[in-house]
This record gives C-alpha cells, structure tokens and sequence, in this order.
C-alpha cells in the first residue's frame, strides 16, 4: 500500500478543512518492513494519543495495566485489563487513560502478503474490537507478543517470514476467542464480498457508490451486488448507506466541518439531499446528531 509507511519524524498527511488527523506507519529506514512492534512507551506518544485519529495500518493493541476508557469510533470501552483490540485502517479511536501499559503491534496490509486470509479476521475482529481475556489466554498472549517484540528488536536472518509467521498465529488466536467469528475460505463471490468490506472499512477513499465499488474491484455492479448479497444477505447499496452514515456520524462528532463540509466529504453535493438523507439512516438532523454529545457513552464488557 504505497504511502502508509514514512521515516520518524514525518508529519501527518495535511487534511483538508479540518478533517481527522491521517497517520502513516513510522518505520526505521526506507524500504523497511512495513511492522513495528514495541511497548505504549517504546511506539511513542503516538501509541496513547488521546485525541481522535486514523491509521492507514492495522493496530493490535494488548493492554496490561491502566485505567480509563478507549474510544473507537463512537463506542467508549472501559479498561478492565488484559486486553486486545483490533483497530482497522481508517477506524477512528482515542485514548482516555492513565498508566496505559502494553504492547502495541503495527502493520500494513502488504506485510500480510503470505497470510491473505487473515485480512478478513481483521476486518471481523474490528468489529468487535476489544476483547477480554481470561487468565490462560492472557498467558498465551502474553508470550506471543513476547516472542514477537524480541523478534523483531532481534532482527536475525529471516526475521520478516518469522514476523510474518508470528503474527499469522496472534490473528487467529484472537479470532478463536469467543464471540468472534471465523473466516471461511472465500470462493470467488466470497472473495468479491471480502474486498467490498475491505474497502468499506476505508472511508478516505471516497467510494460512495455502488458503481465506484464494483469499478475499484473489477465486477460489474450487478455481480457485486449478488455477491455481497450472497455473502451478508444484504446489498451493497444499503451497506454503503450505513458506511455513508457512520462517516458523517464520526466527522460530525469529531470535527469542527460544517454540515454543508461534512456532506461533501462523505459524497453529497447538496446540502439539503445530505440533511434528509441523514435524518433518513440516524432519525435525527445532523445538526440536532451533533448537538447531542460527540460520543455516546456507551460502556460494554465481556
């Protein structure tokens, strides 16, 4: 993924008109490999920011110790330690936390490369992102995350299939752990679903439209449509209304755009049709969204 890597010390990609801070992987060297894994203290004050933020990598945050809250997207998860929590590229979260301790682990999807598959345990894991751990499960994931963090300080020969190798196990460990679905091996409507969710999940995009889904994947509107349908029992024109919702949901809470700016970023040239469109998927205007509160308190465990 060209662009999602950059050495320390590069700035955020500039947004325009006040939208969410952008952040690329830091990585040591050009041509590095694009991962990194380290401790909250060792990532950089960057791995405990407390104000909202995107990624153009995958994030897998293991919590040891600390109090507070995480926020992802619009939903406030409370810290009861161990954690893990998977955060997809162009999730919005923060940070509302004191004594945060951990490991944090950062990659691109090219350094997926001989685990394709486990794209789509991140995209599902992502929805369910914050996942308690019991005590033996905390053991295992302890260890592993160990042996991945001395891996690659090590950086021994053939340290990239080791890492590769690693975080194949840490991917599906996690998505064995309860209430987290499992990826079937996708035929070729599957595969077209899975990369339709995939680009979904990216709102920095821009692909508003049915159409500009199945020109981005190479199927025509008619094929993606049966397969996502096949796939979700849904179609992809109500999915990108939801997609379409949720973004101006997180801009609105989470920036200062005006509504006419926000229903621009998320595909609307009027106003107007943006308003009633919304009111329409949310029930209420954008205005009276944005007047309510930022983030809905919304306090899960499990």
């Amino acid at each position: 993924m060209r662009g999602t890597t950059v050495l320390p010390g590069t700035p955020c990609e500039v947004q325009n008109g006040g939208e969410l801070p952008m952040h690329r992987l830091e990585v040591p060297v050009l041509n590095a490999l694009p991962f990194a894994i380290g401790t909250f203290d060792a990532i950089g004050p960057m791995a405990r920011a407390d104000f909202p933020h995107r990624h153009t990598f995958h994030e897998i945050v293991y919590v040891t110790g600390g109090t507070g809250t995480h926020v992802v997207d619009l939903a406030r998860w409370e810290l009861r330690p161990p954690h893990l929590c998977v955060i997809a590229p162009g999730q919005v979260h923060h940070w509302d936390a004191r004594d945060l301790s951990g490991y944090v682990v950062l990659f691109t999807d090219d350094f997926l490369l001989d685990h394709p598959g486990d794209r789509e345990l991140l995209r599902r894991l992502s929805e369910r992102p914050w996942l308690t751990l019991d005590g033996p499960t905390h053991a295992r994931i302890g260890r592993l995350v160990a042996e991945l963090d001395e891996e690659y300080r090590a950086g021994a020969r053939g340290v990239e299939s080791v890492l590769r190798a690693l975080l194949h196990v840490l991917v599906v460990r996690a998505a064995r752990l309860p209430q987290t679905a499992s990826a079937v091996p996708p035929a070729r409507p599957g595969a077209v679903a899975e990369e339709f969710a995939r680009l979904a999940a990216r709102p920095d995009l821009g692909l508003w439209s049915v159409s500009a889904y199945a020109e981005r994947i190479g199927v025509t509107p008619g094929y993606l449509t049966e397969a996502v349908k096949a796939a979700t029992g849904r179609t992809p024109s109500q999915l990108v209304r939801e997609a379409r919702a949720a973004e101006a949901k997180r801009l609105l809470a989470r920036t200062d755009l005006t509504v006419r700016q926000v229903a621009g970023r998320v595909g609307f040239g009027d106003a107007a049709y943006f308003c009633r469109f919304f009111r329409r998927e949310t029930g209420v205007s954008p205005g009276d969204f944005r007047r309510s509160g930022d983030v809905r308190a919304v306090r899960r465990s499990q």
